[in-house]
């Protein structure tokens, strides 16, 4: 016979950005102590609210399945001792899995006996070893954990309460002195204490102390309201996925309400309006049909619809003061000129170590003028991108920016309108913070994405010269995220810039300037592997197989956007039987070529035979327009080009010894090699790549 078992930790409020995780946690670990613990089950299903985390398993079996198993032991030469006795380790072993000498039987694997033993493991009771089930709660991690009282424990939020149940009895332990029960507790001002009977009736009970105690029921239930005020309004409600994630996790019965701001406040930028109701709030916005902001916002409460009018109101009131403050610093903001604001800069510090704000500006301005060079951009695109990159961190030091740091390029561009820059510059001025998040979207203009590269250079070279690098989960200032922007935009506009050329410029700047670096060797290195294992996470994540990316990495990154499609192509090539020939003739060069360090150039009159004649011509005839493709992107016709020189190059090895006893000829054969291995490098290091077997 089977039962439900439900376990259920009552505590204070919990953040609402700790409980995805701390749900998927409690499910994953959940599962995995059944399956350790050897007991059988149904389903787990999770619950989770400010006030509690919980699971509920179905089918549970009283009993674990008894197990028969076969042991195995020494080998037979070492349990049986010269006269055919048992030794001191075959009795050990037998004694160790609870038998006699009398049960051991041998078995050969592998062409050796072993001595084996059948075990017998009778099933425990399930009741007993559900009385464990603390440690799974106790192994939660969370990101904040805190002390309560006198208690040792640290913990997310003080425990108030357990309820364990295994069916309809009561499984005992501890935690904190908060012993396990039947009692739970309801909803805060709704609900009250409780009992649950059984552990199949808890989803009601928590209904009927007005608790929906499923995240996934909570957030399809103020979904529904959403779109049922949306629809009975004619409001186009913008609802954010991560903002109804949170609100989910901050109320236990939810209730949707609305209420209204005055249209004075639709003066200040829509951005500044959003952020303040959905960040500072926890408020939807709310749109006409045809797309415009309107003077209304939708909240969810943690309760009932009794008395929600006024609840309304005291929210309408907290969002006046809000929406005051924004249209004040909208309209400080706006006074003198962007030159005045510049010269705070200089009084805001960057970096300790790597000076201010506008010592950062001065950098990235420097650096947007030589990438521009690089890009041969006409006078005007120029001009305008060295102006971006002036102002670009102006708005840092207006009120509004300072109060919703999230609006940074935003209001930037905003307010470079108002004071009548160029609209290329003012689109850059925002354009130059992108991507904001992972796999976010790079800067649509060329401006724009000059500045991003420019200022996001700055930002890593300047970590990493001072010995500030990324270690495992912790990177404060975001460098690996900044990184894949610079390499996202190179690959979005197709820049014919190697990497390694940007981060030497940077980094020749860093000590021209004399700021405080590490030894250039050092910071050089790490530059350089950052950005590597960087592009490598990008080429994987575009599906190209992990010994490719080595492969067109193998020299460094070069033009990023040239390494992404030399990567896909020979994807490709991988899955054709007929490129395996070319694989490996030039596979056998580039490993015979590793051994020409004293070669120099080849003498024709050296060859003692047709093939290598041959192969010299071949290599000759195709290396111009083989270099010539590369320079021209033309990466397939590139590798077919240098496909053609399999068949001579296999013919050159049957009948060649490389290796030949004369010095000149070997080192004229190695130097032949040497050169189309150059050639070969120029694409990839092609014995990186596995060659998969076709079955």
């Amino acid at each position: 016979m089977s039962k439900t078992v439900l376990f259920e930790l009552g505590v204070e409020e919990l953040p609402a950005r700790f409980i995805d995780d701390a749900i998927g946690q409690l499910k994953e670990k959940t599962i995995a102590w059944l399956e350790e613990n050897r007991i059988p089950y149904g389903a787990v299903k999770d619950f989770a609210t400010p006030r509690r985390l919980a699971v509920q398993i179905t089918d549970v079996a009283e009993k674990q399945p008894d197990v028969e198993e076969e042991a195995k032991g020494p080998a037979k030469k070492i349990a049986l001792d010269e006269e055919g006795n048992w030794t001191k380790a075959a009795i050990g072993f037998s004694k160790g899995q609870g038998k006699g000498v009398d049960d051991i039987y041998f078995k050969e694997i592998g062409g050796t006996e072993y001595v084996h033993v059948n075990k017998y493991i009778e099933g425990q009771e399930t009741f007993e070893l559900l009385k464990q089930f603390r440690e799974v709660f106790l192994s939660l991690s969370f990101p904040k954990n805190m002390r309560w009282g006198d208690r040792d424990l640290r913990y997310v939020r003080p425990i108030r309460w357990i309820a364990a149940l295994f069916g309809e009895e009561v499984i005992p332990f501890t935690i904190e002195n908060v012993e396990a029960g039947k009692t739970t507790f309801g909803h805060r001002f709704l609900g009250g204490k409780t009992t649950i009977p059984s552990a199949d009736q808890y989803e009601q009970i928590m209904k009927d102390q007005n608790v929906l105690a499923s995240a996934e029921e909570r957030k399809q239930e103020i979904h529904r309201q959403l779109k049922a005020l949306e629809a009975s309004k004619g409001w186009k409600l913008i609802i954010d996925e991560d903002l109804l994630n949170e609100v989910t996790h901050l109320v236990e019965y939810p209730t949707v309400f609305s209420g209204s701001f005055s249209d004075e406040f639709l003066a200040i930028p829509e951005e500044a309006l959003i952020t303040s109701m959905k960040e500072h709030q926890r408020y939807f916005p709310v749109r006409s049909k045809e797309g415009t902001l309107l003077s209304y916002f939708v909240g969810v409460r943690n309760g009932n619809e009794k008395h929600i009018e006024n609840v309304a109101r005291g929210n309408e009131k907290v969002l006046k003061a809000r929406l005051k403050d924004a249209q004040f610093f909208y309209e400080e903001d706006q006074k003198g000129s962007i030159d005045q604001k510049m010269e705070k800069l200089s009084r805001m510090v960057y970096q300790e170590e790597l000076g201010t704000l506008a010592d950062k500006v001065q950098r990235i301005v420097a650096i947007t003028k030589k990438l521009s060079e690089w890009l041969d951009l006409d006078e005007t695109t120029g001009k305008h991108a060295v102006r971006a990159a002036e102002i670009s961190k102006f708005d840092l030091v207006t009120q509004m920016v300072d109060e919703f740091t999230e609006l940074q390029g935003v209001m930037g561009e905003k307010y470079a309108r108002i004071f009548g820059e160029p609209e290329e510059v003012a689109v850059a001025i925002n354009e130059h913070y992108m991507p904001r998040q992972a796999n976010g979207e790079v800067p649509a203009s060329v401006i724009g994405s000059i500045v991003s590269i420019a200022d996001k250079l700055d930002t890593i070279v300047g970590s990493i010269s001072i010995g500030i690098i990324p270690t495992g989960s912790q990177d404060p200032y975001g460098l690996r995220r900044q990184a894949l922007g610079i390499l996202q935009t190179l690959n979005e506009r197709k820049w014919n810039v190697p990497v390694e050329n940007l981060i030497d410029l940077v980094h020749q700047f860093y000590i021209e300037l004399s700021l405080p670096t590490r030894t250039k060797e050092e910071v050089h290195e790490d530059l350089h592997e950052f950005f590597r294992v960087r592009a490598a996470y990008l080429l994987r994540e575009d599906h190209i197989d992990p010994d490719i990316v080595e492969a067109v990495l193998a020299n460094g990154i070069g033009v990023f956007p040239s390494a992404s499609a030399k990567g896909r192509i020979l994807v490709e090539k991988r899955q054709d039987q007929a490129f395996k020939p070319v694989h490996e003739a030039l596979g056998r060069v580039l490993n015979l070529a590793k051994k020409a360090e004293d070669a120099g150039t080849v003498d024709p009159s050296l060859f003692e035979n047709a093939e290598e004649e041959r192969l010299h011509q071949a290599h000759q005839s195709i290396h111009e327009a083989y270099v010539a493709l590369l320079q021209q992107e033309q990466w397939e016709d590139a590798l077919n080009k240098l496909s053609g020189l399999a068949e001579p190059i296999h013919a050159f090895f049957e009948h060649t010894m490389v290796m030949a006893e004369d010095k000149n000829v070997r080192l004229n054969r190695l130097s032949m090699l040497k050169a189309i291995a150059e050639d070969v490098y120029l694409f990839a290091d092609l014995n990186a790549i596995e060659w998969k077997q076709q079955f």
